[in-house]
């Protein structure tokens, strides 16, 4: 009798729709209401935690869920990544970590339900966005497009996506609530006819009985909306609330309100500070939209981890991703609890009762579950890694033929070695690559130096050469890009290399063709092959002049992979310390754990202690430039996120740098209005130039220093320039104290990170833009900041547009 007590009563909770619910066994229904969701026809308020399965070790997923849980969210929120689950075309794995139906499931034992993302695009910091590498191997695929190709194989992945899950959606008793139909487009394009043909395959693997949605930003939601789908907003901390649904408010009066990206944080990239966000301000976004019966997802309330090649990188430019994606989140990036955690608990119970759409109000409000145990830290003594093996001992594939990129050789993630003879050059010349992303140079084994994409470098100094010398080019691909247009990243040396010297008073132009390509990927077994001495390379490398003997005396000799081994008695969450290394990957039994890199700011990698082992475990290092100090690691029980090392200062204003605008005429001159959102000024005619000057004069408020979100240029025919090419050539102050509020903000294509100045720095303020090329104009566009009130919006500007540098640069 108990047990039938029991069962009634379980299933009684059911029918309450209580927000802490588990998901029923039996059918029920999700679906959008009178300005509210319902569930099984009850009002709901969706409180989602966003997390990564594959971010997170499989070992792990049961703790991370019931962490999300004990904050009194009541849903998950994953993207599916394609890349992931179909490294190589036509070979799909939903295994391990994975195995996104074994994911759901647990989410579903632990009462909570989920939001499927499944792209095919999904950004998230992720290598090319979730985008296999191989569709490049088309190059002239047209991604995110109707492209045939790009269709067909999208139809098939969606499919097997479909045969995971489309079973455990809640009309079939399953968790899943929600399914989403592509990935903030309006970033990208306006293109109904692809997203409605996203939307058709969606239904087609089996997702046509859930609710379908889009989401995108406040600004641009409208370009791809579909009328028969749910519009929901993406936006951050700090947000004016009312401001981000007010458009949606005006289109859909009787539509319920969701953040399905409440950005938590933000992500780190190489050479940046690290990236953090005050808990106050978060929690006050998500009250705010509580108090409004607004549903959110807060991205990311767990991060984890970027493990092997999976960072992906920002644009414009290229702004690699680091290995962590801690992303300042309440959950760290070790699983752990943090103080934002904590005060996030705290308010979240106020609304653990249920909600009242008629009244406004919540019900009392009930005990939020346990917080679960945190997996122990353990420190690990330094130890050394004194085997070494030459990269080119891992080479997978040699071409000689004419430069190939990564994709050409068939290759997803490594390096390239690239290796041409040099005609007679007796004097310097320019050698110009464009090589993505991080290229070393060097002359019969000698090191020449560094082309770095990430530093917009594409030429250094050759010095004078004889005839057949040797020009080697090692490039290693850091992650493809995540965001906008740029996302078709090749890798490699991705077109001619030139070099160019004056040579008896006549310019000369050398366009090497003859090029002997090799191979040499991102992985484990490839490390395991170079210790055990596969000659590949070795062999056809000697018959070039036996070249291999100049690089093992040049300086080529110390980069590789290098093995070191350290024993345990107990196993435990560590950080691996990588300050004494340079650049590359780092592997712990066999797992990828990612990449490291001096520069900064994460100078530590997260291991799990569930991939440890009590005795003897295996750590190698790859190092494409090789070791700075001591060939030795040590595991800390805390991360080193947040230290920098660079060559040169993060911000744009180089020292005893003062631009001087005597003699120049402002193109425009006015004022900008007062609050949020974008304003459009258009020039009194078409100007030209490549140099764009902002001078602020003052901002709203008398505040005493001043902000700029976004900005944009028009062109001859109203529409936005390409930013692709933008770079800061100065700018008169940008505050880096507080964090990444460099100049570069204004065209991230990211509304809701800005370029600062300083407290206590007096106005004017300038910053001047390199467009890359002269272009012309008609006007430009520009974004305060998002936060009610748009915060230190600049009042009275002018604008300045040049075809040469303006003086003092």
């Amino acid at each position: 009798m108990k047990h039938l007590l029991f069962s009634l009563a379980f299933a009684a909770s059911f029918l309450c729709c209580n927000s802490l619910a588990a998901a029923p066994a039996q059918p029920g229904s999700f679906k959008v209401g009178n300005k509210t969701f319902l569930l099984n026809d009850k009002p709901f308020v969706v409180k989602a935690a966003e997390v990564h399965y594959p971010r997170i070790p499989r070992e792990y997923w049961d703790q991370r869920i019931k962490m999300c849980k004990a904050l009194g969210m009541n849903t998950l929120c994953i993207y599916i990544f394609w890349n992931s689950h179909e490294q190589q075309e036509g070979v799909f794995d939903f295994t391990g970590n994975n195995d996104i139906r074994a994911f759901v499931q647990l989410a579903q034992q632990n009462g909570m339900w989920v939001i499927v993302r499944p792209g095919p695009y999904v950004c998230a910091e992720w290598e090319m966005g979730g985008l296999p590498w191989w569709l490049l191997k088309k190059k002239d695929i047209r991604l995110r497009e109707q492209d045939p190709y790009f269709m067909e194989r999208l139809e098939i992945f969606e499919k097997k996506v479909g045969e995971q899950l489309a079973d455990l959606t809640i009309d079939k008793g399953g968790p899943i609530i929600m399914v989403q139909v592509e990935n903030e487009y309006g970033s990208y394009g306006e293109d109904k006819p692809y997203i409605s043909a996203v939307r058709d395959c969606l239904r087609k693997s089996g997702f046509d009985k859930v609710e379908l949605f889009q989401c995108d930003w406040s600004s641009n939601f409208t370009k791809n909306g579909l009328d028969d789908l749910t519009w929901t907003m993406n936006f951050g901390t700090g947000a004016n609330i009312d401001q981000e649904f007010k458009k949606l408010g005006e289109l859909r009066p009787n539509s319920p309100k969701m953040c399905s990206e409440f950005w938590s944080g933000w992500f780190d990239k190489w050479g940046g500070r690290h990236e953090t966000r005050g808990a106050e301000a978060m929690v006050d976004g998500i009250t705010q939209m509580l108090d409004r019966g607004i549903s959110f997802s807060l991205y990311m309330t767990h991060g984890g981890t970027n493990w092997g090649h999976w960072a992906g990188a920002n644009s414009p430019g290229f702004a690699p991703d680091v290995t962590s994606y801690d992303y300042d989140a309440p959950i760290n990036e070790a699983g752990q609890t943090t103080d934002k955690f904590w005060t996030l608990r705290k308010a979240m119970e106020k609304y653990s009762g249920d909600y009242d759409p008629v009244t406004g109000k919540w019900g009392a409000p009930k005990k939020l579950p346990a917080v679960p145990k945190e997996f122990p830290t353990i420190a690990i003594p330094k130890f050394e890694l004194n085997e070494f093996a030459p990269l080119y001992g891992a080479c997978a594939s040699n071409v000689e033929a004419g430069l190939k990129t990564f994709e050409e050789m068939n290759m997803g993630w490594g390096s390239m070695l690239y290796v041409t003879d040099l005609p007679d050059i007796p004097v310097q010349s320019v050698l110009k690559i464009d090589a993505h992303d991080y290229a070393q140079v060097f002359v019969d084994g000698k090191y020449i130096g560094k082309i770095d994409r990430v530093k917009h470098e594409t030429s250094l100094i050759l010095p004078p050469v004889k005839g057949m010398s040797m020009l080697s080019i090692l490039v290693e691909g850091m992650g493809r890009i995540n965001f906008g247009r740029a996302i078709k990243d090749f890798k490699g040396i991705v077109s001619d290399v030139t070099i160019s010297a004056e040579v008896l008073n006549i310019e000369t132009t050398w366009k090497p063709k003859a090029w002997f390509n090799s191979a040499i990927p991102d992985s484990y077994q490839n490390a395991i092959q170079a210790f055990e001495g596969k000659q590949q390379l070795i062999q056809a490398l000697e018959k070039k002049k036996n070249a291999i003997n100049i690089f093992i005396k040049g300086g080529l000799s110390k980069i590789g992979y290098y093995r070191g081994y350290f024993n345990l008695k107990k196993t435990g969450d560590t950080f691996l310390n990588l300050e004494n290394w340079g650049k590359g990957q780092v592997y712990v039994n066999g797992h990828a754990i990612g990449r490291h890199w001096y520069i900064g700011p994460q100078q530590t990698l997260y291991v799990p202690g569930c991939w440890l082992k009590k005795g003897q475990n295996e750590v190698i290092v790859l190092d494409v430039i090789g070791p700075r100090g001591e060939q030795t690691i040590e595991g800390l029980q805390k991360p080193i996120i947040d230290k920098l090392n660079l060559d040169r200062p993060q911000t744009h204003r180089l020292e005893g740098q003062n631009l001087d605008l005597s003699g120049e005429k402002p193109v425009k001159e006015g004022e900008f209005k007062s609050g949020n959102g974008w304003q459009e000024v258009k020039f009194d005619q078409p100007v030209s130039g490549r140099y764009v000057c902002i001078e602020a004069l003052n901002s709203h408020n008398n505040r005493e220093y001043c902000c700029i979100a976004e900005w944009y240029m028009l062109g001859a025919n109203g529409t936005r320039l390409s930013r692709e090419s933008w770079q800061v050539a100065y700018c008169d102050d940008e505050d880096i104290e507080s964090g990444n509020k460099t100049g570069d903000k204004i065209f991230d294509l990211q509304e809701s990170t800005y370029w600062s100045t300083n407290r206590g720095v007096q106005f004017p303020h300038y910053l001047v833009i390199d467009l890359g090329q002269d272009q012309t104009f008609t006007g430009f566009q520009y974004l305060p900041r998002v936060e009610a009130g748009a915060p230190e919006s600049i009042r009275q500007y002018r604008i300045y547009v040049k075809s040469s540098l303006f003086k003092g640069l």
